[in-house]
């Protein structure tokens, strides 16, 4: 398959195509012409790749996953190691959140300190 079909059959663009090869992630040959050449089977690793970066993962997070790519990853038990990379990856998400949260709410501070909110419209007029 080349690099278009797998594209098409993925939801992938191109470029993310050659970026998950450049990280190892998929494997293609190169034909006589130049152009990547690839099994079919890399569909189901592509969409197990989007599945998981779907998920929230990175792709730094999804090479621990190399071994499962091949197989249905989403109907798969839990491994210890996946289970260790998503609670890490959540802990990682909830502390952004948990800082996005706070500089909200200093913004709102500052924002009803400098000027008290208009008043509600009243329902009806």
């Amino acid at each position: 398959m080349r690099i278009g079909e797998v594209a098409r059959a993925t939801g992938c663009t191109p470029r993310a195509l050659r970026h998950y090869e450049e990280r190892g992630l998929i494997v293609s040959t190169r034909a006589m012409n130049g152009y990547r050449e690839y099994d079919p089977a890399v569909v189901t690793r592509v969409r197990n790749i989007r599945h998981l970066l779907d998920a929230g993962l990175t792709l730094d997070d999804v090479q621990v996953f190399l071994p499962c790519l091949d197989g249905d990853v989403a109907a798969a038990p839990p491994s210890p190691a996946g289970l260790k990379v998503g609670r890490d990856r959540l802990a990682v998400l909830n502390a952004r959140i948990a800082a996005q949260v706070t500089v909200r709410d200093r913004l709102a501070a500052a924002l009803h300190a400098a000027a008290p909110p208009p008043p509600s419209p009243v329902p009806g007029r």
